[in-house]
């Protein structure tokens, strides 16, 4: 298939989640290239390590690929563990129920959802993937970054709000 004919890859199609997982897994593995890409400070330091070129070559067999945006998706995935899988979307996991409470704040969520700058949203999901223990359903987190945009906010916004305990704006506890 040519280049221009190629559609974009979406994460939400089986092949393109399963070399997702694959490389994933690869990682468990290759414990070097995991702890290399843990290192990297930037979605532009990650597109200096092979691992991350590895996963744009499994990307390329399923359709066109932009480097810089999975650069973020491949730098925030390698903060996440292994293990059973996760139910939910990642923004219904960040809403899960914590002794009447979100595991991650209403706050904490809407400056995620205000943030545009790939580099402060990089380090900002690294941090809500350890909060959440390296836990994630790796497809929804790969496709919401990949597609960071108003459209992907509103659904991360509908995710949450529809799955987090009462949120009160009102100031009252």
């Amino acid at each position: 298939m040519s280049e221009e004919r190629q559609q974009n890859i979406s994460f939400r199609d089986p092949g393109v989640l399963r070399a997702l997982n694959g490389w994933r897994t690869g990682l468990d593995e290759n414990r070097g290239d995991r702890a290399m890409l843990r290192r990297c400070q930037s979605p532009l330091e990650v597109a200096f390590t092979p691992a991350f070129h590895g996963l744009v070559a499994a990307m390329r067999a399923h359709g066109r690929v932009d480097p810089d945006r999975l650069a973020l998706v491949a730098g925030v995935i390698s903060h996440t563990e292994a293990g059973e899988p996760v139910q939910g979307r990642f923004a219904q996991q960040m809403a899960a129920d914590k002794g009447g409470h979100a595991l991650v704040s209403d706050l904490r969520f809407r400056r995620l959802l205000a943030e545009d700058d790939p580099e402060r949203l990089y380090e900002m999901m690294i941090r809500l993937v350890r909060h959440l223990d390296g836990r994630a359903d790796v497809g929804s987190l790969a496709e919401g970054l990949y597609w960071w945009n108003q459209k992907t906010k509103k659904r991360w916004a509908q995710d949450y709000y529809d799955h987090a305990p009462a949120v009160r704006t009102d100031g009252e506890e």
